[in-house]
């Protein structure tokens, strides 16, 4: 009897806990996008340089991202709804701290803390809808969750120029602190407690891996304005290399990795964390540089902004289901390799920007193409890569292909803003010079991914169907 009753209950409260968690990944999501069209207002009136805009983007995916796998750990070892709980305590008073900074400095320390709630929230929400719902009802509900991806990219770009436009770029923070505060209220009464296990947690190898891409990054952004043979470049970089090679050591010898060797030596998995990383590396990169150079160098409010990225977020969503139908016909590899030559395509496209030029005749076919492109390419990545792996490695490989989402997103970021560096700074002698080289790199960089994709990506047809948009869609 005791069987029949979890599905039971599940039945008839099930959808109202689907709807509680897809609110607070919704949050998640958005604060991904929702800051790209507010940051040079954010730049105006912090006095934020380059280095320190690009940071208020990369630190919260970095945190993300860093600290996600961890994050799913604790919600095996302590409790599901106890990290729920926990991480959205601190995504909201991390949101209330960055929308009253009135430095740089706490907006970026913020945006950390974000991270650090996204991270142990995400997963924990997930962990939560993966038990309360069984057989179709799982899959009803996992296809709920996937759409939340392309929803709150699509919506966040759109809510950023809204809110900056109106009540200020505060509340693009502001704004998800009676969110977080509803959900929270109403965690307690709608999902049941979930008894922990016991787990041995790596803490160290998330602290070095986190580590290590926050000193690659920083060395990124740094050579912007230091150059590239500069100490402050080469000192982060080399730091970052050593790291990494330390986090291997760690993962070798803990009893319970963060990250087990056999699984990230698999070939499905290598090929889902380079699309990965290469796509939304790709959309962060594309978003960060036309954000700028559209109000800028052509002066848009940060409400034109939001409304003009509308359709390149929509086109996002629009090819991940199209990427999603058509990979079960012809498989994951022509697909990949398809996904990144449209976007190589769209990119080189947005080069031909001019101040002269009209924006819907050059900066805006070729965003919405790119974007078509990149949607299939999440869909890819998540797909070739767990229909291939045995089934005791699925939470492994996930959890490696999500954190993968977010931390290409904050390498991207980092890379176009030290390519374009010289026309980021407002009213810069150097004209449109970075964007073009910036835009110029990310057409490159797909061309090369498509490449690479050919031979890496594993060939044929999927056993089962996975359509999402990263984070455990």
């Amino acid at each position: 009897m005791r069987r029949d009753t979890a599905p039971a209950k599940a039945h008839t409260g099930g959808w109202g806990v689907l709807v509680l968690l897809c609110l607070a990944q919704f949050m998640l999501i958005v604060d991904i996008t929702v800051v790209q069209v507010a940051l040079p207002t954010i730049g105006t009136d912090l006095a934020l340089d380059r280095e320190s805009l690009t940071w208020v983007v990369t630190t919260y995916t970095l945190c993300f991202g860093g600290l996600m796998v961890l994050g799913g750990r604790l919600s095996d070892a302590l409790g599901a709804r106890r990290m729920l709980l926990a991480g959205l305590v601190l995504f909201t008073v991390a949101s209330l701290m960055c929308g009253l900074a009135g430095s740089g400095a706490v907006l970026i320390a913020g945006r950390a803390v974000q991270g650090i709630g996204a991270a142990l929230l995400s997963p924990a929400a997930l962990a939560v809808i993966t038990t309360t719902f069984h057989g179709e009802r799982r899959g009803r509900a996992l296809g709920v969750w996937a759409a939340i991806g392309g929803t709150g990219a699509a919506l966040g770009v759109l809510l950023g120029g809204v809110l900056t436009a109106g009540p200020g770029w505060t509340w693009v923070f502001f704004v998800n602190v009676p969110i977080g505060l509803v959900v929270l209220a109403a965690v307690p009464a709608v999902v049941p407690p979930t008894p922990g296990r016991s787990e041995r947690l790596d803490v160290p190898g998330a602290l070095v891996v986190t580590s290590a891409t926050a000193l690659l990054i920083y060395g990124l952004v740094t050579a912007g304005d230091a150059g590239w043979g500069a100490a402050r470049t080469v000192l982060p970089l080399a730091g970052a290399v050593l790291l990494y090679v330390l986090f291997v050591v760690v993962e070798r010898s803990v009893r319970a990795p963060l990250m087990r060797a056999e699984t990230l030596a698999r070939r499905p998995v290598i090929s889902g964390t380079f699309v990965m990383l290469m796509a939304t590396g790709l959309m962060l990169g594309l978003f960060f540089l036309s954000s700028l150079y559209l109000q800028h160098v052509l002066r848009f409010s940060a409400l034109e902004t939001g409304l003009l990225f509308l359709p390149v977020a929509v086109a996002i969503t629009i090819g991940a289901q199209l990427g999603g139908h058509l990979i079960g016909r012809i498989g994951g590899r022509p697909v990949a390799v398809a996904s990144f030559v449209v976007t190589a395509a769209g990119a080189a496209l947005m080069t031909r920007i001019s101040p002269d030029a009209g924006v819907y005749t050059t900066l805006l076919p070729g965003f919405v193409l790119a974007a078509l492109g990149i949607g299939p390419a999440f869909v890819t990545a998540t797909t070739t890569t767990m229909a291939n792996i045995p089934p005791g490695e699925n939470g492994v490989a996930s959890g490696v292909i999500n954190t993968f989402h977010e931390l290409g997103g904050s390498i991207g970021v980092a890379v176009v803003s030290t390519v374009a560096a010289s026309s980021l700074v407002p009213g810069s002698p150097a004209g449109i010079g970075g964007f073009v080289a910036g835009l110029t790199l990310c057409a490159v960089v797909a061309g090369v991914a498509a490449v690479t994709a050919l031979g890496l990506v594993p060939p044929g047809k999927p056993a089962t169907a996975f359509v999402g948009h990263g984070h455990g869609h």
